[in-house]
């Protein structure tokens, strides 16, 4: 007799309302940054990539701390709730910003927020088994890219009304919610007892999962921020008016994939969906190596659309299931740390090599790292760490 699919869990779809909000608010702004950015405090894409590379940065760190105090002190929802909280405080300072250099503090502000996502995939994690578990990271994901693409509609269309200033204002509302969502409808889950884990080390952790571990550093140190794909594209002849439009495709794209892709995660396993997704951006940067104009646009924002929908389900997934159950939040936020902060020289080194050698250099550097990367990942014999606890 066929098994009944596992049902997700109130707590998930609340994580999914609230992920939903949060990007509507974020994402009324990522589309226009690199414009804020470049054009409106008038920052080179050096600058650009320095500003985007420490918040990826921040990231990781944040995460990682996030995960290993969350393990540490068998909380979870406070880290939740106050990433939130950060998001919708950054917006508040982006809606003041006169120079560039006053957006780093908010920046930083702003991807410390992320300290949410370690702790949150963790109860994630716990509440899902084999069978659903790439299913609820894949529906998180596609509520974050729903959420993305009314953020990115709703600045299409109100930009010209309401300016920056006011547009940023209005993007801190959602995050607000979000931190609502989370106080009364989420309730703290006891976390299983810690077993000695003094800092952050992967020493301990699995062959399989320092190879993933490995695999993605490398790949995260040539995978430079979405921003250079729409500056390329404005150089490439597109009007900077239609840049949301392009931010909102792959985005789309991204947000009808996640969940099929999460699905067939968990039907032919993690590592075959996460080599596709490496692959996807191996699209991306031959797009923008060896084509022109109107065809390699096209081609770079569906490949990256692709590659976002496949990525962010599985990796989460596969990182979960390669780490103890135990020290989950702490195994995420270090994997995460470790990611995030090779992005940092990513994008800052993509910025110098674009002014230095010009723009399609950055994607040949990305890649030969991401060949590199699927080589890697090749080693992995996939296995759950809850079957061998």
């Amino acid at each position: 007799m066929e098994k009944s699919k596992p049902k997700t869990s109130t707590e998930i779809r609340t994580f999914a309302a609230a992920s939903f909000l949060n990007d509507f608010g974020s994402d009324m702004i990522y589309p226009i940054w690199p414009i804020f950015v470049t054009t409106v405090l008038g920052a080179d894409m050096s600058v650009l990539g320095l500003v985007d590379g420490i918040g990826d940065a921040i990231v990781s760190i944040s995460q990682a701390v996030s995960g290993y105090f969350s393990d540490k002190w068998q909380r979870r929802k406070v880290f939740i709730w106050t990433g939130y909280l950060f998001g919708g405080i950054s917006r508040l300072g982006y809606a003041f910003t006169k120079f560039w250099p006053w957006l780093i503090p908010f920046r930083i502000l702003d991807r410390a927020g992320k300290m949410r996502g370690a702790p949150r995939d963790a109860i994630v994690a716990d509440l899902s088994t084999d069978r659903n578990r790439g299913r609820n990271f894949g529906l998180l994901r596609m509520m974050d890219n729903l959420g993305a693409v009314c953020g990115i509609l709703t600045t299409i269309f109100l930009l010209n009304y309401l300016g920056y200033q006011h547009l940023f204002l209005l993007a801190a509302i959602p995050s607000f919610l979000s931190v609502a969502l989370i106080l009364f409808f989420v309730k703290e889950r006891p976390v299983a007892k810690l077993k000695v884990f003094k800092g952050i080390s992967f020493r301990h952790l699995s062959r399989n999962f320092q190879i993933v571990l490995w695999a993605s550093v490398i790949f995260a140190s040539g995978a430079f921020s979405y921003s250079f794909l729409l500056i390329f594209a404005k150089n490439e002849g597109f009007a900077p008016a239609t840049l949301p439009m392009l931010y909102l495709a792959f985005t789309a794209i991204a947000s009808l994939t996640s969940l099929p892709f999460g699905k067939l995660a968990d039907r032919i396993g993690r590592k075959p969906v996460f080599l596709l997704a490496l692959f996807c951006w191996i699209l991306v940067c031959v797009s923008a190596i060896f084509l022109n104009g109107f065809v390699a646009i096209i081609a770079i924002f569906i490949a990256y659309g692709l590659h976002q929908g496949a990525l962010q389900p599985v990796q989460k997934a596969f990182v979960a299931e390669l780490a103890p159950p135990d020290l989950r939040a702490s195994a995420l936020g270090g994997y995460q740390m470790a990611v995030g902060l090779a992005a940092l020289p990513a994008s800052l080194g993509a910025g110098i090599l674009w002014d230095t050698f010009g723009m399609t250099i950055p994607f040949v550097v990305s890649l030969g790292l991401t060949i590199l990367a699927m080589i890697f990942l090749s080693f992995v014999k996939t296995e759950s760490a809850e079957k061998y606890s």
